[in-house]
């Protein structure tokens, strides 16, 4: 049973067989509207499979084309079984033009994940992006929207079970937490990540909602919806600005391929089938990655300096000229002097134009100086001799030596190899040891057997890019934004430079040697700066008692952020227990550095982690055990012998596999009904300083929806204590 808010009690469970839209039950009224709906959704979608196009285009690409576009219709207007067709319903007070945009008197509309209409084309369900829809998630005592009613519904498996009323104008009633929605937060995550469509927040949606043009940075805490947010953007974007979008492109990226898998069924249940999905070293996949990189290395292949070190090495083969250039034209010849081509050198390299374009150029600009000077001897060319000039053996041997042609990936390979090439683009730039630390040890004569680093294909798709502009999308989500170095953002910035970005982060999480400490810094590296920055604090997943604790590392990892605060009090969330029989309390047990703490892993840990994974899994939904890197093959092992069946981040849990067994460094982005951690001292010390293994230890802390289970053998560090 179900106590809505106006009072009365609800079943909770009601065969659909027994709806009747004549009931005075209001429950079974909102059952027929909802069996109607997908009667209408279902016609809808037989209509579309219906439709004959044998006769309708001119050619098979666009009947291809056409295909394509039904099929794709076709796919968005499934019913899924357990998604819910409409989430709230809102019944407005006053009719148009009484001070209000959209609604009238009666009206009432049905809130829900895409539109349905019936066989004379009024709406049954309103998609949750369209205008009128705006009212369900901003409406408030306070500020009305001229809502009278706003109603909540909930589900059990699809299937409609209870519904919950605010009556917004009305100012005798008191509007308390929504249980229905505190339900909606709280069920328990099985499978990838789900839309937050029926639970966006006001100031969430200030952000879903913002215009296509500008960009938008979201600061927020774990659990805050920051990538829900990031995702439910890009579909109302697609909803608003459907037809630029389809023509531009969107694109999500993510930290990791795991993060992508986790996250790549929110978009397709929201109806939007078409965003491509990508990590930024995805992207710039140009050269095979063989190697890695020291701390130090990747640290300096990722400033922001290496940029005008690469503009250097690509400019570096333009010559001036120290003779001119003969074109034989019949019986004539045409001279064009040394200085006159150093004019048109010099010229092409000021505009500061793309290598590739001014490389093209050049040949039509000496072609140009002969026309004049045909011009003034009397005959009259046109296009067409300034084209065939160009193509002369001549020109084209005279400007390839005054502007090489410059691949990429060769260019990058010889700056890597080549000391002394080195030294000269980064003159005044890098120091002589920073440019000793750049250097590969064992270099590769070819592009094919380098020692190719991830850091390295960044520098070669900045270089492609001097040589060629790299096309640009219409709209970007960055997630784990704050992970990424300054040429990472110019790489990501390329891609949206005539289009705008959803930048998605805490600076608190940034795990990585290069990771930024302001937003204002890596906005200006991605190419926008002065974007609006959102920051989310009020938390939606994590416990208070969960975020409270890892938000004890805050003063040694962000210090310039406020604490997170949660609408989820969750007593008995959290649990810290130390194992081998140490009874003391942990805080007369921290140490000042990580490095400090003993190393050693007791048998006893391990049993005592798969016992609490064992305890865990008593309980509905996921369990993720969260470990440092290096402990993950023992426990992993230690859950086999055990019995325990467990996944790899990001795949889909099922009722045989709901254990997770996941590397710290893949944590992130990632969330489970209940968390195991094991051992946090030894994810600190996985880190290659403190303060990143502390902000390791804080995404790991910061995963759990339900309740967390702390074990560990080793001293906590002293930034818990």
């Amino acid at each position: 049973m179900f106590r809505s808010r106006e009072g009365f009690l609800v079943p909770a469970h009601t065969p659909e067989s027994t709806v009747s839209v004549d009931s005075d039950n209001p429950l079974d009224r909102e059952r027929a509207h909802l069996a109607f709906s997908r009667s209408a959704l279902r016609t809808m979608r037989e209509d579309v499979e219906a439709l004959d196009i044998s006769d309708v285009t001119g050619n098979w690409v666009n009947a291809a084309i056409l295909a394509r576009e039904i099929d794709d219709r076709i796919k968005a207007l499934a019913d899924l079984a357990h998604t819910p067709l409409f989430f709230g319903r809102l019944d407005f007070l006053h009719a148009p033009g009484a001070g209000v945009a959209e609604g009238g008197e009666g009206e009432r509309f049905y809130i829900g994940r895409r539109h349905v209409h019936d066989a004379d084309g009024d709406p049954m369900v309103i998609d949750w992006r369209a205008p009128v829809s705006q009212a369900f998630y901003r409406a408030s005592k306070k500020d009305p929207h001229d809502v009278a009613l706003r109603r909540r519904f909930g589900y059990t498996g699809g299937e409609l079970t209870a519904y919950e009323d605010e009556h917004l104008s009305d100012p005798e009633e008191t509007s308390g937490a929504s249980a229905l929605l505190a339900a909606e937060i709280e069920r328990p995550r099985v499978g990838p990540m789900r839309d937050i469509v029926a639970t966006i927040q006001p100031e969430q949606d200030e952000i879903v909602r913002a215009d296509v043009h500008g960009t938008v940075c979201v600061q927020g805490a774990p659990g805050t919806g920051k990538t829900a947010v990031g995702l439910h953007r890009v579909a109302y974007l697609l909803y608003a600005h459907r037809e630029r979008l389809a023509r531009t492109g969107t694109l999500v990226i993510g930290p990791n391929r795991s993060f992508l898998q986790y996250i790549e069924q929110v978009l397709p249940a929201l109806g939007e089938l078409d965003v491509a999905q990508a990590t930024v070293e995805e992207l710039v996949a140009h050269v095979p990655i063989k190697g890695t990189d020291t701390p130090q290395a990747a640290r300096l292949k990722g400033d922001a300096r290496m940029a005008e070190v690469l503009r250097r090495a690509v400019r570096s083969g333009i010559t001036l000229p120290t003779e001119g250039c003969v074109v034989v034209r019949g019986s004539r010849r045409w001279r064009v002097a040394s200085y006159e081509l150093e004019d048109i050198v010099r010229e092409l390299m000021d505009r500061d134009i793309r290598y590739g374009a001014a490389q093209a150029a050049l040949p039509q600009r000496i072609a140009h100086a002969v026309l004049v000077k045909m011009e003034n001897g009397g005959e009259a060319p046109d296009d067409r001799v300034q084209d065939a000039v160009a193509r002369n053996a001549a020109v084209k041997a005279t400007a390839k030596a005054l502007w090489p042609a410059v691949d990429p990936a060769k260019l990058v390979l010889r700056l890597l190899s080549d000391a002394e090439f080195l030294a000269q683009c980064a003159d005044g730039i890098l120091t002589e040891d920073e440019q000793a630390a750049v250097l590969w040890d064992k270099p590769g004569r070819s592009v094919k057997t380098a020692p190719w680093t991830a850091a390295d294909s960044v520098l070669v798709d900045e270089a492609r890019d001097l040589v060629e502009r790299t096309s640009s999308l219409g709209h970007v989500v960055l997630d784990e934004a704050q992970d990424l170095s300054p040429m990472q953002y110019r790489a990501v910035g390329r891609r949206c430079t005539t289009g705008s970005a959803t930048v998605l982060g805490d600076i608190a999480q940034g795990t990585t040697p290069w990771s930024t400490d302001t937003w204002a810094t890596a906005l200006h590296h991605l190419g926008k700066p002065g974007s609006r920055v959102e920051e989310l604090t009020m938390g939606f997943r994590v416990p208070g008692e969960v975020i409270d604790y890892a938000s004890r590392l805050l003063p040694s990892i962000a210090p310039d952020l406020a604490p997170a605060s949660s609408i989820r009090e969750n007593a008995g969330a959290l649990t810290i227990r130390q194992i081998d029989g140490t009874s003391a309390p942990e805080d007369t047990h921290a140490l000042d550095t990580a490095s400090a703490l003993t190393p050693a892993t007791p048998p006893a840990l391990t049993d005592a982690v798969v016992a609490a994974c064992v305890t865990a899994l008593e309980h509905e939904g996921s369990t993720g055990l969260i470990a440092a890197d290096a402990r993950v093959p023992a426990l992993g092992a230690a859950l086999t012998a055990a019995g325990l069946p467990y996944l790899e981040p990001g795949t889909e849990t099922s009722a045989d596999a709901r254990l997770t067994l996941v590397p710290a460094s893949l944590a992130k982005g990632l969330e489970y009904d209940y968390v195991v951690l094991d051992e946090p001292a030894a994810i600190v010390d996985g880190e290659a300083d403190l303060r990143t293994g502390l902000r390791r230890l804080y995404v790991c802390l910061t995963r759990a929806v339900s309740g967390l289970d702390v074990l560990h053998a080793r001293p906590l560090p002293q930034a818990l204590a």
